[in-house]
């Protein structure tokens, strides 16, 4: 009961029923924090997107004969790169983001300045389409290329010259990595199903693993201890300090996984370099896919109008890119952990600076003979162990709630139904079912009342969040006024409207049903 006597009136409590699902994992709200920056067309489909490891982070996107640069802060872009003869691949940062690599259709690969686009060198040697261009994190000097000539290559830049030639792949090379742990361990995949690891000290595969479908991309986890292969539909992770032992395999999408990366998950207020790591997966499906690395399952995923061919996330998580078949690469963005800190410090440092300030003038010794003498305490905080005596607020009563506090039951609830209050017409309604005056409110009703009241649930009777409670209302007023619902014609209309929103929502059900019993099959037969 919302009162104890009329001198004493608490107004009503809007009951709040939920308007969305509950909140989702971790995982779920940083992904969705996302938002979509920039969507831009290429002229063909966007084969492999880089992002510099250096502020501000920009990317290379590679597509067709051109390599685009695009600033990692607003997402525009910035430059391009055209000077190749025919389809370019594999556009390259490197560490310093000084310099720009890419490989073409030609076999040549070309070195750029990353300011200027000029062309400092050009690598030639192998004899077919070059797919694979990376380099190393820990070294400026020189590249590791792979082709379709099934060649691995090591190049020193500054001479041009062809240092190794690794030989022992059968097919295309379409991928390839460093390890973050070993400056002289690298891991190529390859179209012949097998990924390879090479010691570039001994020009020797130390370690040779069978994926079993031809291979897309390649990726060291963080550690230096694990290596993910892509191909097919599958993604397999192994234990490389085991002997290249497979330790778990993925196959969570319908069609070709084109690209992996590691990823960063801050909690709120959570430092990046605390935060757990997650393997991001993107496929021709359409799908992006985000795996813990505890137990492999799917954290979340969010699906593309067009196959995924590349992506690439920033190393701050900040900004992630997704490229797709049809040429359109879509551009997210969210609000950086390291941007929230920096804002932050320079904000406390202004606060401090102020603070001083402020100390160091209320520091004057204060007398009686001065007007801030008697304000003294104002501002003052209670320490621990103080009792605060609080202030009575002042209780905002709403026309309802005065009507309901001298027991006018039918002009509290026209009083909701006309402030178009949809809460607050339930909460009156909920306090009537309480006082035992509903039925007794809704038989004087006027029939303007009544059109009111029925046009109230005509717009929320089909709501989820409000259904249940309504139709039992609704219920009550047709039980209720069966004689009067003739006697208007804007009340006849209104019945009618509501009973063909009745006969819809009952043929969206039983669709809904209908669909229920061809899923459910499907799902415990995929469970076997």
């Amino acid at each position: 009961m919302a009162e104890n006597n009329v001198g004493h009136f608490i107004p009503l409590d809007r009951h709040e029923y939920p308007s969305k699902p509950a909140p989702g994992t971790v995982d779920s709200s940083f992904w969705k924090s996302f938002k979509k920056k920039e969507v831009s067309r290429q002229i063909a489909g966007v084969t492999c997107i880089n992002f510099c490891p250096e502020p501000p982070h920009d990317f290379a996107v590679t597509s067709s004969t051109r390599v685009h640069i695009y600033d990692g802060k607003s997402c525009k872009l910035k430059k391009t790169i055209t000077k190749f003869k025919d389809v370019a691949y594999s556009g390259v940062f490197r560490s310093d983001g000084q310099i720009i690599a890419a490989g073409g259709e030609t076999g040549v690969i070309q070195v750029f300045n990353a300011n200027s686009q000029m062309v400092l060198r050009q690598l030639k040697g192998h004899g077919r389409p070059v797919r694979v261009v990376r380099y190393s994190p820990q070294d400026k000097l020189h590249l590791l290329s792979g082709g379709d000539d099934s060649m691995v290559k090591w190049w020193d830049i500054t001479t041009q010259e062809e240092l190794l030639n690794l030989e022992g792949h059968k097919d295309y090379v379409r991928c390839g990595a460093a390890s973050p742990s070993n400056v002289n361990l690298w891991a190529t995949g390859s179209y012949d199903h097998t990924v390879r690891l090479w010691d570039l000290r001994n020009s020797k595969t130390v370690l040779q693993f069978k994926h079993g479908k031809p291979l897309e991309d390649v990726l060291f986890f963080p550690s230096g201890g694990l290596l993910a292969t892509a191909g097919g539909n599958i993604v397999k992770v192994w234990d490389i300090l085991g002997g290249g032992r497979p330790i778990q395999t993925i196959e969570s999408h319908q069609k070709t996984v084109m690209s992996m990366c590691i990823s960063k998950v801050p909690k709120s207020g959570q430092a990046l370099g605390d935060a757990p790591s997650r393997l991001v997966t993107a496929s021709l499906d359409g799908y992006m896919k985000v795996f813990d690395l505890d137990h492999f399952k799917v954290t979340h995923s969010a699906r593309y109008p067009a196959p995924i061919l590349s992506m690439g996330i920033s190393s701050l998580c900040t900004t992630m890119a997704i490229g797709t078949s049809s040429g359109l690469l879509f551009i997210r963005q969210r609000k950086g952990q390291i941007e929230d800190k920096i804002h932050s410090d320079s904000s406390s440092l202004q606060v401090n600076q102020v603070n001083d300030s402020l100390s160091e003038k209320d520091s004057t010794v204060l007398t009686p003979s001065q007007y801030r003498y008697f304000l003294r305490g104002r501002s003052e905080k209670p320490s621990e162990g103080d009792y605060v005596v609080k202030g009575m607020e002042k209780v905002y009563f709403r026309e309802y709630d005065k009507d309901l506090r001298h027991f006018h039951h039918s002009k509290a609830l026209v009083s909701a139904l006309k402030a178009a209050d949809c809460k607050g017409t339930i909460a009156v309604i909920e306090e009537l079912v309480a006082r035992k005056r509903l039925i007794q409110t809704l038989s004087i009703l006027n029939l303007d009342e009544l059109e009111l009241l029925i046009n109230f649930l005509s717009r929320f009777v089909l709501v989820p969040k409000y259904s249940r409670f309504l139709i039992s209302l609704t219920d009550r007023v047709l039980d209720a006024r069966a004689v009067d619902l003739g006697k208007s014609e804007n009340i006849k209309k209104q019945i009618a409207d509501l009973k063909g929103l009745v006969v819809q929502e009952l043929r969206v059900q039983q669709s809904m049903q209908e669909l229920q019993g061809i899923i459910e099959p499907l799902i415990r037969a995929s469970a076997r």
